[in-house]
């Protein structure tokens, strides 16, 4: 025997599933799989450039190796003059070149997804790379995944606008650029598809992630022949069995680093409000950003360029305490102070190197566990802080050092500066320069409340429609009083469509309010007129077995604010009229369970028999009456 609760519910057609995929992902995986091959090589090549700008520049050599500014002693002159060209010469790209490389390339992406149809600019594929190169190699304190992710997704638009596809098909593409660049340069593909996700598709789908993971697996893939498996920070200490009080310091670990972040983000857009002070067109910020970088690297010099050297020291716990303070300190300042000038260049490496070396300074202070693991703990902290991003904080330390065991402790870690940024933060650094050209960014994903319920819960039982023959100023005045009040419905809508039958009772057209309402002038000449003339055939019409996200889509793509319901197996057997705004059944069921609390036991009325057993009192029988049924 049924419940009552499953004998209300209608059957779940059978064409309904989890997810909703056609035959054209095949075409885009296949596509995503040319992506991700390209984009793999860009990231080396942009890599390479970088490297090639860092020897020419603080090494008058020609070299590709990725090399420290700061390896070596330089002369006050180019500490300080190499930074504020290499600002200079990007101020002159973006100004006459393309305004779009200005930044660290995660917000342009994002704002392309959201806002651009997923469609980048050649020009841009072309100066990013270029402009976050000079940046970084004249010793700006970026990480080149910012630049590989504006890139890479480049890559995937422009071959993406050379076919024929929808923007979410491009958007595809783009972001499989994205992660496959960002796979190839930090050999992290599930971290990579993670960010992805969590960050850029805004949608978790199979027509969406099985291509970007494709891409990734290509890029990863080529990135082993190219440079082999190896972490880019191996760690290989394994970790001891870790203790309540351990666990708990990763709590406070995450707690700092929370901090942290929210500090970082914070001095990045007070610089940037503090640059648009300036009595100076913006092409002239980055320079002085470069003049900021320069003066920071004479106080420390390993703070310049992306740092996987100084990353990789603090990671195996062999950094001294002066490398430790001088990179906390310097390398926070100069980096969120020059971001905020508009120069081009990434934030995750120097987030890794800030988070990293925080970890280092409270090894000092909390128990030894292995060489690195608080600042393993603090670099997935500060990651999920400021990224607000805590699952890819996770993967990407755990891929890093291939420390694979220390998954709880990281969870624990990132979850809490996650939460402490997401509590004292609107906005992450990623999102607040999308937000403030004018776009909104929800980072919160939920399943719509109009894919749970189908058509035929929501339907209204009763309603108005009128026989063919039937006199028209009787079907104007009808219309006039509204349709059914539905006195028991927390929304009472007026009906605006009236379906029309025949003889028999087969559905053949319908009426609009509007319609009706015009019908004065005949009504007044011919008191007799039927509404026959004015039936309009051939209406579009949902089904029962709809969900109602279908139902809306079919609305939006009709441009129709109410539709009759008919059943699927015989059109002409009219079942309901369904308005756009009794839609909101829906939503209004979904808002009162996440607003409406209610206590489903009381403790106070429950009374312990013999044994053990717990029974609760018989409830009166003013109690016993259900909700208002909908």
């Amino acid at each position: 025997m049924k419940s009552p609760s499953t004998a209300l519910r209608p059957p779940v057609p059978a064409r309904l599933g989890d997810y909703t995929m056609g035959g054209r992902t095949v075409l885009i995986v296949a596509l995503a799989l040319f992506v991700g091959a390209v984009s793999a090589f860009v990231a080396q090549a942009l890599l390479a450039l970088i490297g090639l700008v860092t020897n020419l520049v603080f090494y008058q050599r020609v070299a590709t190796v990725l090399v420290a500014p700061g390896a070596i002693h330089h002369p006050a002159w180019l500490v300080v003059g190499a930074p504020v060209l290499g600002g200079l010469v990007v101020g002159l790209m973006a100004r006459y070149g393309s305004e779009a490389i200005r930044g660290h390339g995660m917000p342009e992406a994002i704002e392309a997804i959201l806002r651009g149809g997923s469609k980048i600019r050649p020009r841009v594929a072309l100066l990013k790379p270029l402009s976050a190169a000079l940046t970084i190699g004249t010793g700006g304190p970026f990480g080149a995944e910012g630049p590989i992710i504006m890139t890479g997704g480049a890559v995937g638009s422009l071959i993406a606008q050379t076919l024929s596809l929808t923007a979410d098909e491009r958007k595809t593409l783009l972001v499989a650029g994205a992660a496959a660049g960002m796979a190839a340069t930090f050999n992290a593909p599930l971290a990579s598809i993670l960010l992805a996700v969590e960050l850029l598709l805004f949608e978790f789908r199979p027509r969406s992630f099985v291509p970007v993971a494709a891409a990734v697996a290509v890029a990863t893939a080529l990135r082993w022949h190219l440079l082999g498996p190896n972490a880019i920070f191996p760690n290989p200490h394994a970790l001891p069995p870790l203790g309540a009080g351990v666990l708990a310091l990763c709590a406070v670990a995450g707690l700092v680093g929370g901090f942290v972040a929210w500090l970082a983000t914070t001095l990045v857009y007070l610089a940037e409000d503090a640059f648009k002070h300036l009595p100076l067109h913006w092409m002239w910020w980055p320079a002085i950003g470069g003049l900021i970088i320069g003066i920071g690297g004479l106080f420390e010099p390993r703070a310049l360029g992306v740092g996987y050297d100084v990353i990789g020291t603090l990671l195996a716990g062999q950094a001294t305490l002066g490398l430790i303070v001088g990179i906390l300190v310097v390398k926070t300042l100069i980096w969120s102070l020059s971001l905020g000038s508009g120069t081009s260049g990434g934030v995750l490496a120097p987030v890794f190197m800030i988070g990293a070396a925080l970890g280092s300074l409270l090894a000092y202070v909390f128990p030894p566990v292995a060489p690195g693991f608080w600042a393993l703990m603090s670099l997935a902290a500060v990651v999920g802080g400021v990224m607000r991003s805590p699952l890819t904080g996770v993967v990407f330390a755990m891929e890093l050092t291939q420390r694979w065991d220390a998954a709880l402790p990281l969870v624990i870690a990132s979850a809490v500066a996650f939460l402490l940024s997401a509590l004292v933060l609107k906005r992450s650094v990623l999102t607040e320069k999308v937000v403030r050209k004018g776009t909104h960014v929800t980072r919160e994903y939920s399943v719509d409340p109009l894919e749970v319920f189908l058509v035929d819960e929501i339907m209204p039982r009763s309603f108005v429609c009128f026989r063919l023959g039937a006199r028209l100023a009787d079907a104007a005045a009808e219309a006039a009083r509204g349709g059914p009040g539905g006195g028991q419905r927390r929304l009472a809508h007026a009906q605006r469509l009236y379906p029309v039958l025949d003889d028999a009772g087969r559905f053949v057209g319908l009426l609009t309010l509007q319609r009706l309402a015009d019908t004065g002038a005949e009504v007044a000449a011919n008191p007799q007129a039927t509404i026959d003339g004015r039936v309009v055939p051939g209406a579009i019409v949902g089904h029962p077995d709809m969900t109602l996200r279908e139902l809306a889509n079919l609305m939006a793509r009709h441009q129709v604010s109410s539709v009759p319901i008919v059943a699927r197996d015989d059109p002409a057997r009219l079942l309901s009229v369904m308005a756009m705004d009794q839609l909101l059944e829906a939503r209004l069921r979904d808002l009162d369970e996440e607003h409406k609390p209610e206590r489903v036991i009381d403790l106070l009325r429950l009374r312990p028999l013999a044994g053990g057993r717990v029974f609760a009192r018989t409830p009166h029988k003013a109690e016993e009456q259900p909700d208002e049924v909908l």
